[in-house]
């Protein structure tokens, strides 16, 4: 299965310039937030691809205007052709009251939340959040620190794929890393966008 991650940068290459001969190989899509609405409307509408989505720190008019054609998967595990995508948008919390950011503790309440799903689906295949891991391809300012509980959740349940953005290719050298990897889980930066293959190649 290939899937094509989106985040926080409308790409030039997929908007401006679109070519459906890029997609045509494309199975699912993926938005990790920070994204337009009309961007994602545009991908639902001239793509044979489902379009998933979470929010970003910054997707609060999601509210009231959410991409159209689209599917939210925040707090919920969406089973696409047999694989398992657990959702859990938003970045740590740093003005508070702001939607869509979160503190630690608030964060681990939502999963918490989430257990009844988790125990019925036997856990889940691809983590896909908006804010990275602690530690994993996240930065030390609290705006862009990770969440411990992500690591918890890879930890616990092995997924092979963990999909995030948040921490931009703008920021310098050395602060931004495409792929990486997290005991058994692969981990991509969906910055801008990128095509990555379900299985990942060395989990078989």
């Amino acid at each position: 299965m290939n899937i094509m991650v989106l985040a926080d940068h409308e790409s030039k290459i997929l908007y401006d310039y679109y070519d459906p001969e890029r997609m045509k190989d494309i199975d699912l899509i993926i938005s990790c937030g920070d994204l337009e609405p009309n961007y994602l409307t545009f991908f639902a509408t001239l793509c044979h691809a489902p379009v998933l989505y979470v929010r970003g720190n910054h997707d609060g008019k999601y509210g009231s205007r959410p991409p159209e054609g689209c599917i939210c998967i925040e707090d919920d595990i969406y089973v696409f052709q047999g694989v398992r995508i657990m959702g859990l948008g938003g970045s740590m919390e740093y003005i508070p009251g702001s939607p869509n950011q979160y503190t630690e503790l608030a964060m681990w309440f939502r999963i918490i939340r989430m257990w009844w799903k988790l125990l019925r689906r036997r856990g889940f295949d691809i983590l896909v959040t908006h804010a990275p891991a602690y530690e994993v391809n996240d930065m030390q300012d609290l705006p862009h620190r990770g969440f411990k509980c992500f690591r918890t959740l890879m930890e616990k349940f092995h997924p092979k794929l963990f999909l995030h953005g948040h921490v931009h290719a703008t920021y310098g050298a050395g602060k931004f890393k495409r792929k990486d990897r997290f005991c058994e889980t692969t981990v991509i930066n969906a910055y801008d966008f990128y095509v990555v293959e379900y299985p990942p190649e060395h989990q078989g």
